[in-house]
């Protein structure tokens, strides 16, 4: 017994200084855990009071039809709970990003629906039309939009430097400070990164990470640091063996691995994983830029411009009115910009700049702050006093709908560039030019001109490789957040 105890003991402190620096993680890990239980239970028994009083089934008169309805309420709900849990509902990995989460959610939710009215038919029992869509209905809805508000309290709080998971990067050092720079931009995911493990004899990575130790040295680096999870980029293994004595290795210490495959850049949705004799083969369709040319995009472009253009008219007016007023000026500024396959075109904006910014802007490029070939003034004195409000919430871009109509832009896609720009762009740039410029796109969404010009192209890049017409919606919602935060834009 004895002995016994000083084991527990010895395994305790030599644990302990990797516990105490994964506490928070843990913490916010249990909690959330819990909460996300918690909150399932609370959704689905209001989704349940909330069928029964809408469909009238109380009080119950005591038949044994209602009786076998009150019975059967409760199963139903545990049921869901055991089916969400099933599926990997409340698994956190998937809880930071993507849609594998709100999918898991839909599919056992859909399962437990089919149970129900599966076990209905085959035990001949009669269960309420009206409880059963109000239940799944109300009860799905909750589920989803818990979760989805749950994803965004934490990623303001990730932004704050809380709760961070602690993690460390293998790999070649060129690799490892890719990623690195990723995390450290992106603080909404909630990693911190420790440091990185290579093979690399070197002290720090090119990128000023600090090297902890050799990718032999993980699992005591791990126990050192108190990391949770470890990311493994390109170069940190040499043979697919050593991959597989590593993940034996972090078997039991309860780490999440994340691989970063060599094919970056590419959507998930253009990636098939299949395994063969023993290989994990990955089929990669095609990238999508002709896709995004074609006339599914095309008619999306007329339909919405056209819908959109005419609820924009009363703003659009009131615009055009406030800047005649100001200065008496043009309303609307043409700048040649550079569509479709190169090819030039006017684009339209409500001018917020004086009469003659064209002819002060030489004057100003020694104080350019803008990234790669583009020029960006945060306090530019030739934005007038309306065409600083009215860029703050992009409203100076709405003429440029009727260049969505006619075909030069699209709603979603890279920003339209200047010719003179479009003169530096280097061979892999140019892919840009492979689809339509859109009023607003990932790079947008993403930071506008708070991004650095490699952070504009690689996204421009993914989007014209990786379109779909769930990726524009997507885009298109994600831009009236954008706009009403005005963060980036001046």
């Amino acid at each position: 017994m004895t002995t016994f105890s000083a084991y527990l003991d010895a395994l305790a402190q030599q644990n302990s200084g990797r516990t105490e620096a994964r506490r928070p993680w843990l913490l916010s890990k249990v909690a959330q855990h819990a909460f996300l239980i918690i909150a399932d239970v609370v959704v689905i028994m209001a989704a349940l009071v909330a069928g029964i009083r809408i469909t009238g089934l109380l009080p119950l008169d005591g038949g044994d039809h209602e009786r076998m309805i009150a019975i059967a309420i409760p199963l139903v709900g545990v049921a869901w709970l055991c089916l969400l849990q099933a599926t990997g509902s409340y698994q956190l990995r998937h809880q930071r990003a993507g849609a594998t989460e709100y999918k898991r959610v839909l599919m056992a939710s859909f399962m437990a629906a089919g149970l129900v009215g599966i076990s209905s038919y085959l035990l001949k029992a009669e269960f309420p039309r009206g409880l059963y869509v109000l239940l799944f209905g109300i009860g799905t809805a909750g589920i989803v939009s818990v979760r989805f508000l749950r994803r965004k309290v934490m990623h303001r709080i990730h932004r704050q430097g809380m709760l961070l998971t602690p993690i460390v990067v293998a790999g070649e050092s060129g690799h490892v400070d890719a990623i690195a720079k990723v995390l450290r931009r992106e603080t909404w995911l909630g990693y911190r990164v420790v440091g990185a493990v290579t093979r690399d004899r070197v002290d720090q990575t090119p990128g000023g990470l600090p090297v902890l130790g050799s990718v032999a040295d993980t699992l005591d680096v791990i126990n050192e640091h108190g990391i949770a999870t470890v990311i493994f980029a390109e170069g940190s293994f040499s043979r697919p063996v050593d991959f597989r004595r590593m993940a034996w290795e972090l078997e039991e210490q309860d780490i999440h691995m994340i691989v970063v495959p060599a094919l970056t850049e590419v959507s998930a949705q253009r990636l098939d994983v299949r395994p063969v004799a023993g290989l994990p083969l990955v089929d990669v369709d095609r990238p999508q830029a002709i896709e995004a040319a074609r006339w599914v995009k095309r008619t999306y472009d007329i339909l919405g411009s056209a819908v959109l253009l005419l609820l924009a008219a009363p703003i659009m007016g009131l615009t055009a009115l406030a800047i005649k007023l100001e200065d008496g000026g043009p309303v609307i500024f043409r700048q040649r910009r550079v569509g479709l396959k190169g090819e030039e075109f006017d684009c339209l904006k409500f001018r917020s700049m004086c009469i003659d910014a064209e002819a002060r802007l030489a004057a100003l490029q020694a104080q350019n702050e803008g990234a790669g070939p583009l020029f960006k003034l945060t306090r530019d004195p030739r934005i007038t006093r309306v065409g600083r409000f009215i860029r703050r919430f992009s409203l100076d871009e709405l003429p440029q709908l009727w260049n969505a109509l006619r075909g030069d832009m699209s709603l979603v896609g890279p920003r339209p560039a200047l010719p003179t720009e479009v003169a530096q762009y280097d061979s892999d740039t140019r892919r840009r030019l492979d689809v339509r410029p859109g009023l607003t796109g990932l790079w947008q969404v993403s930071g506008r001109s708070n991004l650095s010009w490699d952070d504009t192209v690689r996204l421009d890049l993914y989007y014209v490789d990786n379109w779909s017409m769930v990726q524009d919606l997507m885009i298109l919602a994600r831009t009236a957040k954008a706009v009403v935060g005005s963060a980036g834009a001046y």
